[in-house]
């Protein structure tokens, strides 16, 4: 494996009885890049980010996190190791405050996760590590209010922060912009693309809005029927005419 490649699959495939989800994928994910995995619905992308994190275990084939085979891995060591997941449907908990979720998300990774009878207080460092994540993210206003009470778009924002909490290597990113009202998409992505070049993260991202995919990635992998059908930079990809037929239905054209 080249050094700068950080997260590898090899031929990963996953069978649910007769249904080929994820056909024989290898992919390469550069360190510090932006990879997005784009395909219509039912191109089996969710299904292999769940092989990535370990939600999932593959029928056949490896996956190599920085070199160490991690295919069998389940989900709390692709945590440790430094691997973080976001999903869909917005993961938090409503009734406690956003300064709350992020503190446990900071402090469910750490040594001090099962000293259950410590006070809060003596966590200072987990305390200011959710400080800061809180300022990252852009919600020191809410920082006090219950989760359940922010608009949507908040609530993503709070979800990211406890993704950022544990401080992980790589961010897989499965649907950010899911229900979020237009406008408030720019905003969200710019968020992303900052703690990218900030923390020298490495950002995975699976994504339906084409305009967000095109501006951000660094290489997208187009996934068909669950296999890979074409990889490329973004202009490499808008141009390709196998993904715009096969993904697109030739209803309209990708713009680099």
């Amino acid at each position: 494996m080249p050094k700068n490649i950080i997260l590898e699959t090899r031929k990963v495939r996953k069978q649910f009885g007769a249904l080929v989800a994820v056909d024989d994928v290898s992919v390469q994910v550069r360190e510090g890049s932006f990879h997005s995995i784009i395909g219509p619905n039912g191109a089996g992308k969710t299904t292999f980010f769940n092989l990535l994190s370990g939600n999932l275990k593959p029928t056949s084939g490896q996956i190599l996190f920085r070199g160490e085979e991690i295919t069998n891995h389940p989900i709390y060591r692709t945590a440790h190791l430094g691997m973080g997941r976001s999903f869909q449907i917005t993961n938090i908990f409503p009734n406690l405050t956003v300064f709350e979720n992020i503190r446990l998300a900071a402090q469910a990774l750490g040594k001090d996760n099962f000293k259950l009878f410590r006070s809060a207080n003596a966590f200072e460092n987990y305390i200011d590590r959710t400080n800061k994540v809180i300022e990252q993210v852009g919600l020191s206003a809410r920082a006090h209010s219950p989760a359940r009470t922010l608009p949507h778009g908040d609530q993503r924002k709070l979800e990211l922060g406890m993704l950022l909490a544990p401080d992980p290597e790589v961010l897989l990113l499965d649907e950010p912009t899911a229900g979020m009202a237009g406008e408030q998409v720019p905003e969200l992505m710019e968020l992303v693309q900052s703690i990218r070049e900030s923390g020298e993260k490495t950002i995975m991202l699976v994504e339906h809005n084409m305009n967000v995919v095109m501006s951000v990635s660094d290489t997208i992998t187009v996934m068909h029927q669950g296999a890979v059908l074409a990889e490329g930079a973004p202009a490499e990809i808008a141009a390709n005419e196998i993904v715009q037929q096969a993904y697109l239905g030739g209803l309209y054209e990708l713009e680099p």
